[in-house]
């Protein structure tokens, strides 16, 4: 990043910091953090640009971090090859309570981890939102964009206790893991009164001269078969906690496992894991697909049943591979 970029970047910023504080807040229904749970406020971007104790090179690389979170779009064809950007999921910048933060990732890793059964680095975990989220590839482990992508996340870290999990608002999990009897066509109308004004009927979300200004929720340009938000109860507490757009906490709890099974009852791009039969990927990933949609037969189609891998030209990134310590 130059310094006349790095210059720019900060203008830019900073107008927006004002243009935020001149907003007027939105009331808000969000749930309780529970007693004894280590509430975390992230630093903010006026915090990085005041802290004269932080090297101007490391602000420069935590900049370059932040901007790839807030535009991954700009990776598009190289990492990215759908139409998500981080902040689509992990929203407020990553440091949002409720809405994923992943300043924890930071705080909480190296651990074991379900989805893939083994020990993952920070790195490790970025590179799966990649593989999954944004149906792409990570960066190269070291390169200069994963180490700005890392900056970015343990600086927004920055205070917080070490292998402490007792987190509030931390990840997507807040209404439990065990659905409701569920509906597609009560989630349809949920979907068509609350959602479709901003992500479509057709689900396929909205762009602006190009720009993605809402995404889409299914279909190529969204999020595959492998990403955690097809889990259902994930995609449920999201929308509980964060969603509609402005009115967050507005739907019931009902509602929000509703609409999030219509979501996911739409097809997507194929799991990266895929072994070339789609019940047998569920059953071998059953840890992770048993909360999902995929390899289920929704409206007489079985989900998942395709060789579909959206805009990029491959299935599976390189650096999806398992490990074990013998």
């Amino acid at each position: 990043m130059t310094l006349k970029h790095t210059i720019s970047l900060l203008a830019g910023l900073l107008v927006a910091i004002t243009l935020a504080r001149a907003e007027p807040e939105v009331p808000v229904d969000l749930p309780a953090f529970k007693e004894g749970q280590y509430v975390h406020q992230a630093p903010t971007v006026q915090d990085l640009i005041a802290n004269e104790n932080i090297h101007p090179e490391l602000k420069k690389v935590i900049l370059k971090g932040r901007d790839m979170f807030m535009n991954t779009q700009q990776l598009r064809g190289k990492y990215v090859f759908n139409d998500l950007n981080c902040k689509s999921c992990h929203m407020g910048e990553g440091r949002m309570n409720w809405s994923g933060p992943v300043w924890p990732a930071a705080t909480t890793l190296p651990d074991f981890r379900g989805k893939n059964q083994h020990v993952n680095s920070l790195e490790e975990r970025i590179a799966g939102c990649f593989a999954f989220s944004m149906n792409g590839k990570p960066p190269p482990y070291g390169s200069d964009d994963m180490l700005a992508m890392v900056a970015y996340h343990k600086w927004l870290a920055t205070g917080a206790p070490v292998y402490e999990k007792n987190i509030g608002g931390r990840g997507f999990s807040h209404l439990g893991r065990e659905k409701p009897e569920l509906s597609y066509q009560r989630g349809k109308e949920v979907y068509l009164e609350n959602c479709a004004v901003c992500h479509g009927e057709n689900g396929q979300g909205q762009k602006k001269d190009g720009a993605v200004v809402f995404p889409p929720l299914w279909g190529n340009g969204s999020y595959n078969w492998g990403a955690g938000m097809t889990r259902i109860f994930t995609a449920a507490s999201f929308i509980k906690n964060n969603m509609p757009l402005g009115k967050p906490g507005s739907l019931t709890d009902d509602e929000a496992w509703q609409v999030a099974n219509f979501i996911n009852s739409q097809e997507r791009p194929q799991d990266p894991r895929y072994t070339g039969n789609v019940k047998e990927t569920r059953e071998k990933y059953l840890n992770f697909h048993k909360h999902t949609n995929y390899g289920t037969v929704v409206n007489g189609d079985l989900l998942g049943d395709h060789d579909n891998t959206g805009d990029k030209p491959f299935l599976k990134p390189d650096v999806l591979r398992p490990r074990t310590f013998e």
